[in-house]
């Protein structure tokens, strides 16, 4: 099994099913596939409040040095660098400023010129592109994270409060494999818990 997850690294229902994910391909011996999704694309030329948007226009910075290490170095760098900057952004509530992302840099053992990147507009067009083709997997406009197993149609989410135990991890998994195997199933959605 292949699990595929587009993710805004601003989003903290996204780091909780980041982990998630990571846990059981971990466990199973299996790669995520780690693509890039933007809040900031998503919500392009809408009427949102300004501190979303400034918070978008971090995650992009933080999104284009992502995508370069993914250019430069490959997806295990990728994996590295997503957890050093959501350990230090949703574990220990910090912001996606240019010293945070030196600091992961730092943390994944990766060059600290990287940084640099956070500023280099021409990374919007494989941010971009990731973005969309993630859109497309889903065949609707949808916010992040989006999860895709195998060759199956994307979905929103799944949407966690919490990294459910490994028992549990398993059989989520496991719940969205097969409603990617069924055609037919297009949307479930229940209130959202409070983050834990």
């Amino acid at each position: 099994m292949s699990i595929t997850l587009w993710f805004d690294p601003s989003c903290p229902f996204t780091w909780r099913t980041s982990r998630w994910v990571r846990e059981v391909a971990a466990r199973r011996g299996e790669e995520v596939t780690w693509r890039f999704m933007s809040l900031a694309i998503l919500n392009e030329g809408k009427d949102i409040p300004e501190r979303f948007r400034q918070a978008h226009a971090r995650s992009l910075g933080a999104l284009r040095v992502l995508a370069a290490v993914d250019e430069r170095y490959g997806q295990r760098a990728v994996d590295r660098l997503y957890t050093a900057i959501g350990g230090r952004v949703h574990d220990q509530e910090g912001e996606l400023t240019h010293d945070v992302l030196a600091a992961a840099l730092a943390d994944a053992d990766l060059p600290a010129e990287l940084v640099r990147a956070a500023d280099d507009v021409a990374l919007d067009t494989l941010v971009s592109a990731s973005h969309h083709a993630g859109q497309a997997r889903v065949g609707t406009e949808t916010g992040s994270p989006v999860t895709a197993v195998d060759d199956g149609p994307g979905f929103f989410g799944p949407v966690i409060s919490a990294p459910p135990a490994a028992e549990d991890a398993d059989r989520l998994i496991e719940a969205l494999r097969l409603l990617s195997s069924v055609p037919e199933f297009s949307e479930l959605k229940r209130a959202r818990s409070p983050l834990s």
